[in-house]
């Protein structure tokens, strides 16, 4: 008898009156509000303007729920296509199935276009967001508790998962592995915020340090899942995938330290402007009354120059007369003379 597990909810939708709340889209809408929160103070903190994020998320987020869903229905679309499956339930994101993978390189062309939009090097941008994107995951993985989904193994262990039976699932205890991989996240997050303040990481390699990380862990929870997935070569897709995704980012991390060494000075246009507006503004106000009292101080100067030789010529005109007094005088005596 199990003296402790984690147990499922009854069922993964709430009612707010005849509005149906998912838990699966709560987790996901919740992850998406923290990443835009976290991802806003970091870029700020690096010189960006407050709500950029938000802005570039209207066109990431989307993308990556879309890009999501399609590696998703790619990958799994025996339980969509074929014989007894209706195409229709592909459309269902509620229901859960959403492919990170796919998430995040549909969303980079989403925040790539907002990025241009406002004249922002994408990784520069990247680099604000990796833990936060992380944090998300954390979040987003509670969706499948929610859905009593993606689980492990089969364990007695304290913290097992309990499952009902329903759909594609037998009654039991198992590992928790969506309880593994939120953790992972949350951790992934915290090392990435720590090696961009030490190391000053830039141009794109906090978000692939966030990459390689991440892909690290999903490795091996990947390994204790028991749902029914592709193989290649006895592996199941995604440990290839991430397999494949941890060389490329550790990859990119190497070569980008050698050509493009140190951070961005500035990230987003204008910003250091923005913060610096008033203090301008008050700066030139106050060169132009220095230049103002200058001015009047060199027109005072020079109007008391210019009496100066006024002081003089009356001066000399007095002395100039005092001079041809004598000479009228001699000029008198030689006519009475002659």
């Amino acid at each position: 008898m199990d003296l402790a597990f984690i147990p499922s909810p009854s069922t993964g939708v709430i009612y707010l009156g005849p509005i149906p709340l998912r838990g699966y889209a709560l987790c996901i809408i919740i992850g998406v509000f923290v990443a835009v929160w976290f991802s806003n103070k970091r870029w700020i903190a690096r010189g960006g303007r407050a709500g950029t994020v938000a802005d570039i998320a209207v066109w990431a987020v989307p993308f990556g729920l879309v890009g999501g869903r399609l590696y998703h229905v790619i990958t799994d679309y025996q339980l969509y296509f074929g014989e007894g499956k209706n195409w229709v339930d592909a459309f269902k994101i509620w229901e859960g199935g959403l492919g990170i993978w796919g998430a995040i390189a549909l969303g980079a062309v989403g925040a790539w276009i907002g990025c241009r939009r406002r004249g922002i090097p994408l990784p520069a941008f990247a680099d604000a967001l990796a833990p936060g994107i992380a944090l998300a995951q954390a979040c987003g993985r509670w969706g499948n508790w929610f859905n009593q989904e993606l689980y492990g193994k089969p364990t007695d262990l304290p913290w097992a998962l309990e499952i009902s039976d329903g759909p594609n699932r037998v009654a039991g205890t198992y590992h928790p592995t969506f309880l593994y991989e939120s953790l992972w996240c949350v951790g992934v997050a915290v090392l990435v915020v720590w090696a961009d303040r030490r190391f000053k990481l830039g141009h794109g390699r906090a978000f692939a340090l966030y990459v390689a990380s991440y892909c690290s862990g999903r490795a091996w929870i990947e390994y204790m899942r028991v749902d029914e997935a592709h193989h290649i070569l006895g592996v199941r897709l995604n440990v290839w995938t991430a397999g494949i995704v941890f060389v490329l980012a550790v990859t990119y991390m190497v070569i980008s330290a050698k050509v493009r060494p140190g951070r961005e000075e500035i990230v987003e246009p204008g910003a250091t402007d923005d913060e610096g507006g008033e203090g301008a503004k008050g700066a030139d106000a106050a060169a132009d009354a220095a230049g103002a009292a200058a001015g009047d101080a060199d027109h005072d100067v020079a109007s008391d120059a210019d009496a100066v030789p006024d002081a003089d010529s009356e001066a000399g005109r007095a002395k100039g007369s005092a001079t041809d007094a004598p000479e009228k005088n001699d000029t008198v005596e030689a006519a009475k003379n002659g």
